[in-house]
């Protein structure tokens, strides 16, 4: 708990105009704790037990009149305090953000799912308690402080005989606290096995299902589940110890203060000194005890071991995290060619050459000097990151989209000087949001290539295994109503009708994300036995392990190359894959970027 301590201290210190604004209405604060017993005494000594109400009145509201500046100086603690915690909590939330990309972006890291969890859950537990703590204990420091001392104006043996017992209690409280701490940091860290079982089970789901894995997911969540739910248990016996505390540091001085009472009053000590000293107790030191008990043994302990937990998981950036990123060496290996796909034909069936692409004259390129080629009859998946590029590749491949500088070709057709007819003789793209217009199913799958016969249709929706949803709507002369099908369904149409087109080329822009992954599979297994050419972008992992060939979008730095290829030379690929063993060495050759 080093850390936690000077981590600590250091924002104090950092904070010393607004901690001696918060010392200075603390003593405002705390007047009421030094004057009740005092005044209470005299009140009752001077004024009603000697016959003048009217005196012990004046005495009462001079207490009411202290209370009142209290009240005041309460409501400009709270504002003081702000300027405290606010800014430590800041600083707490920009070392877990700043610690959590450069886990993320650094060469072999990986995204931290329970960096979440600190940065939502954890530094919120940090800036409460870290606030709970100094009020309660400025709060003990003063309150306690003023009563002991309106005790020992009252009588000196009084003051001994209260604090004895207090101490007590405080050094029982200290005894049991490494105990505490121990068990609240076994809370935390099961909390954040939790989120990071939970978010890979979300994060899979599809992939679970289909492996018919749920049994063995649902029980390892369930066991960080149980885990969490005993360290909790523990944390609620601890309460024990801080009752203990509280009956010895705060109930045993009531007690013995009536026990001796008697004994105090024929040693000349007046009825309104005991009662006096009775406020003292009950409205001063046992309130502020019973606070400081509660606060450190729950809030207190939160604090130091969530702190830690966020200064270990988020360290300060070390001298090798600001220096400059140093460009890779070039590969001074010979690029190996794409697998043999029988004879080699004259042109390919996609050549794109320094392909860069902005949205915005300002914004930064999508793509930079992007160059790739894909041979006729190659099947090649696209994967990265959600945003980093993959459908606007497609959109720049299918022509839809102009490229600020390079050339895309389609079977040495240069796309931007293609017609809409033409490219659509060479390239069919099928987006993630599926088309289906109002009519019958027949129209809905031939319009791409309206002169197909019923064996030509049979063929597709039996490779697709697509007549299911045909028998569902009634055969293919069934009026379609497309607000009335899912979006899976509405994918598997228009991947029959991309099926049927008579192009060449077959863009899926991750057009089966909303079929289950063995549907997906069947349509993808379907489209690489077709005649010609696909490129899928990829929703699922798994669709790059049926592909010949895998780009990869790994940062500035795309790469292109087989599964086992890339396992080895793509950081990010390993992350997708969610595979970090060390590939055969002779995969090491052949991966190629897709600079130009």
């Amino acid at each position: 708990m080093t850390g936690v301590r000077r981590t600590t201290w250091a924002a104090l210190r950092a904070r010393r105009r607004p901690l001696g604004r918060l010392a200075a209405w603390s003593v405002g604060e705390s007047l009421p704790a030094l004057l009740s017993g005092l005044l209470v005494a005299r009140a009752v000594d001077q004024g009603f037990l000697a016959g003048r109400f009217t005196t012990g009145l004046a005495w009462l509201a001079g207490l009411a009149v202290a209370v009142l500046i209290g009240a005041v100086a309460t409501g400009r603690v709270y504002r003081s305090l702000g300027a405290v915690v606010e800014p430590f909590r800041d600083e707490l939330a920009t070392r877990v953000v700043d610690g959590a990309l450069r886990e993320a972006t650094r060469a072999g890291g990986r995204p931290d799912s329970a960096a979440v969890a600190r940065l939502t859950q954890q530094v919120e537990v940090v800036r409460d308690t870290f606030g709970g703590l100094l009020l309660v204990v400025r709060g003990f420091l003063f309150t306690a402080g003023a009563a002991l001392l309106g005790l020992l104006a009252l009588s000196p043996p009084l003051a001994a005989a209260v604090a004895a017992p207090l101490l007590l209690g405080l050094a029982v409280f200290a005894a049991a606290l490494p105990a505490m701490v121990t068990h609240q940091r076994a809370q935390v860290a099961a909390g954040e096995e939790l989120g990071r079982s939970a978010a890979a089970a979300l994060t899979g789901h599809r992939d679970v299902l289909a492996c018919g894995g749920q049994g063995r997911v649902i029980a390892a969540v369930d066991r960080r589940i149980v885990a969490q739910s005993n360290a909790e248990r523990t944390l609620a016996r601890m309460a024990a110890l801080r009752s203990l505390s509280l009956g010895l540091g705060g109930w045993l001085p009531v007690v013995v203060l009536l026990l001796a009472a008697p004994w105090l009053v024929r040693q000349g000590l007046s009825t309104g000194a005991v009662l006096g000293a009775l406020v003292y107790v009950t409205t001063g030191l046992q309130p502020a005890l019973h606070a400081l008990v509660q606060g450190v043994g729950g809030g207190g302990l939160r604090y130091a071991v969530t702190l830690d937990r966020i200064l270990r998981s988020c360290p300060p950036p070390g001298p090798h995290d600001e220096a400059p990123p140093v460009a890779p060496p070039p590969d001074p290996h010979p690029v190996a060619p794409p697998p043999a796909l029988g004879p080699a034909p004259r042109t390919a069936a996609v050549r794109a050459r320094g392909l860069t692409f902005r949205y915005g004259p300002h914004a930064r390129p999508v793509l930079a000097d992007f160059t790739l080629t894909v041979a006729h009859g190659e099947h090649l998946a696209v994967v990265g990151p959600s945003g980093a590029g993959k459908s606007t590749l497609a959109a720049l491949i299918a022509g839809l989209v102009p490229p600020e500088s390079g050339s895309v070709h389609l079977a040495d057709t240069p796309v931007t000087a293609a017609t809409p007819q033409a490219l659509a003789r060479l390239r069919v793209l099928v987006p993630q949001e599926a088309y289906v217009r109002t009519g019958t199913l027949a129209d809905n799958l031939l319009y791409l290539r309206p002169e197909a016969d019923e064996a030509t249709v049979a063929a597709a929706l039996e490779a697709l295994g697509a007549w299911p949803l045909v028998d569902r709507l009634g055969g293919l002369a069934a009026e379609v109503e497309p607000g009335a099908l899912s979006a899976g369904e509405r994918q598997l149409i228009a991947a029959v009708r991309a099926y049927l087109a008579p192009a060449p080329l077959v863009i899926l822009d991750e057009a089966t994300c909303h079929l289950d992954p063995s549907m997906e599979a069947r349509v993808e297994r379907a489209f690489a036995r077709r005649p010609g050419t696909l490129v899928v972008i990829a929703h699922r992992i798994s669709s790059a392990l049926r592909a010949h060939r895998v780009l990869v979008f790994d940062g500035d730095r795309p790469l292109v190359g087989s599964h086992q290829e890339l396992l080895h030379h793509s950081p990010t690929y390993r992350e997708l894959v969610g595979h970090w063993q060390e590939p055969a060495p002779d995969t090491r050759r052949a991966v190629t970027s897709t600079r130009g």
